[in-house]
């Protein structure tokens, strides 16, 4: 496979699908790295404080890595304009991300369904044939390798753990487990990169997440919850109420004070 440069691709015909996919890359991980920021300070435990707080950074460091990427294809914007002055209809994060904390069982189980996908997907996209989307891959795999061994050991010691941390934790996974078919939805935006090299098709992805999900979900002593109604409007802007009540509290200071640098 040939790796093109960069600007082949700002002027070919993929031009806007490769914008829109690395909007939704960027924002599963700016909402789900906001998310775990609310743990700061609220950890069970002072290490565990610590390591949310380290993998939220990860992935907010990830997302400005493809919000850059999608400003400089995009032209006229930047990064940061991107994650505080859209609108949450123009947001394309997956709906997983987006859901509220809760318990700590249930944030362990949001961060392992993605972890999963995650880790997959940057495995697949460090070979694309746009060097800096593979550059952003390349690095960022090996953050996500990291954060799925942490949620994977979290789901292990809660499954198996209590009576009441098992109870939590599958109803955690029960819960969140209609909001896992969006991750694998390929469309035409996927199709289009996907045939020149560019991305991997998301439904490609999902045997292998349910294997990695199935084993740790099982060596926990938890069931895999039944298929349910999936819930797949988030690439589409059609989200739920929580994203409009976080993206209220992320974007207030730079709405405030626009322009303001420090």
């Amino acid at each position: 496979m040939v790796s093109l440069k960069n600007e082949e691709w700002m002027n070919s015909h993929t031009h806007d699908q490769l914008v829109e996919y690395c909007l939704r890359l960027g924002d599963d991980l700016l909402v789900l790295g906001h998310r775990l920021s609310e743990w700061c300070g609220h950890g069970p435990i002072l290490e565990e404080d610590i390591a949310l707080s380290n993998i939220a950074l990860d992935c907010v460091g990830q997302a400005n890595n493809l919000l850059a990427l999608a400003a400089e294809i995009k032209g006229g914007t930047t990064a940061d304009e991107l994650a505080y002055f859209r609108e949450a209809v123009e947001y394309r994060n997956c709906l997983l991300v987006e859901q509220p904390n809760g318990d700590f069982a249930e944030t362990m189980i949001r961060q392992f369904f993605f972890d999963a996908y995650s880790h997959l997907l940057f495995n697949r996209l460090k070979f694309s044939t746009h060097l800096t989307l593979a550059g952003i891959a390349q690095k960022a795999v090996k953050e996500t390798e990291y954060h799925l061994r942490h949620s994977s050991q979290w789901i292990l010691r809660l499954g198996d753990g209590t009576e009441e941390s098992h109870l939590r934790t599958q109803r955690a996974a029960d819960n969140l487990w209609r909001f896992t078919s969006e991750l694998f939805q390929s469309d035409e935006t996927e199709s289009l990169l996907a045939e020149a090299g560019v991305c991997v098709k998301s439904d490609t992805l999902k045997s292998e997440w349910l294997r990695i999900v199935t084993d740790v979900l099982t060596r926990a002593t938890l069931s895999v919850p039944s298929e349910s109604v999936p819930t797949l409007s988030g690439r589409k802007g059609r989200h739920t109420e929580h994203l409009g009540h976080m993206l209220a509290e992320m974007q207030i200071l730079a709405r405030s004070f626009p322009g303001a640098t420090w």
